[in-house]
């Protein structure tokens, strides 16, 4: 399957790192961390990709047209400055950039890369800041057995915060760590049939407009996960990606051994 990545956004939630580079190319170790959500997808057998580009695009295309093999592969360096690679990250993947708007809503950026889809009757398509470490093919067949258009990841809020009830007056009548709630929240990792760009008229986020309508036809689902979850909105949770990632904690890595915590 193609994968569609939404790598347009401003990232004004981490403006000390996004007035240099778009916050898909925040690292999380060596690597950006859309590198991350891609070698994941990859891992999986899917490894063709649409990027929606959008705000400093130029940086994300130099990225990979100059990408450097050895900076997360071993390799042996001989005389003469001779490197010999023993393994590639993306020598098969296949990348199609695609300049989607510098403003552009998630659901406009989806329209224009439509024509990239021909043929794909179902697709994947996710945000390009969240890690996880979904076993995809299960989550992938459980969309096939139910037979919808549309289906996202639904996951429980990593960020700490509380939440109150209060009457119409503004007395508290209960203040809980949202931890401590029943609630979920769209993780991404998204599964669509080709069917869900009649769901979206222009100038719409992907997930309001179109996604009611996809509710009112009973053609959306979730697929509730407990397992690891990480996303990297603010500055807050790059550290705390960062200290998993120093830490030797990287659940997210599924396609290479876990790594034993460093000493």
């Amino acid at each position: 399957m193609k994968v569609v990545l939404f790598c347009g956004g401003l990232g004004t939630r981490m403006r000390d790192y996004s007035e240099s580079i778009p916050k898909p190319m925040v690292n999380i170790g060596y690597r950006p961390i859309l590198w991350h959500v891609m070698k994941y997808y990859a891992h999986y057998g899917h490894k063709d990709f649409i990027l929606c580009l959008g705000y400093k695009a130029d940086l994300i295309k130099s990225y990979f047209l100059n990408y450097n093999e050895w900076l997360s592969n071993n390799f042996t360096l001989s005389k003469g400055g001779n490197i010999k690679l023993f393994n590639q990250d993306i020598e098969d993947w296949n990348i199609t950039f695609v300049d989607t708007g510098l403003t552009a809503k998630i659901g406009e950026r989806f329209k224009a890369i439509e024509k990239y889809l021909e043929g794909e009757e179902v697709f994947l398509a996710n945000y390009s800041d969240g890690l996880t470490d979904l076993h995809l093919p299960t989550y992938i067949q459980n969309f096939y057995k139910l037979d919808k258009v549309g289906s996202f990841l639904c996951v429980r809020p990593s960020q700490s915060f509380h939440l109150v009830d209060m009457n119409e007056d503004g007395l508290v009548q209960d203040i809980q760590d949202v931890k401590n709630r029943d609630i979920w929240i769209n993780g991404g990792y998204f599964i669509f049939k080709k069917e869900i760009f009649k769901y979206i008229n222009h100038g719409e986020e992907l997930v309001l407009e179109p996604f009611q309508r996809l509710i009112a036809r009973q053609q959306l689902f979730s697929y509730k996960y407990t397992g690891f979850f990480g996303v990297m909105d603010t500055f807050k949770e790059k550290q705390q990606l960062d200290d998993m990632y120093a830490g030797g904690e990287r659940p997210w890595e599924v396609w290479g051994e876990q790594k034993f915590k460093a000493a």
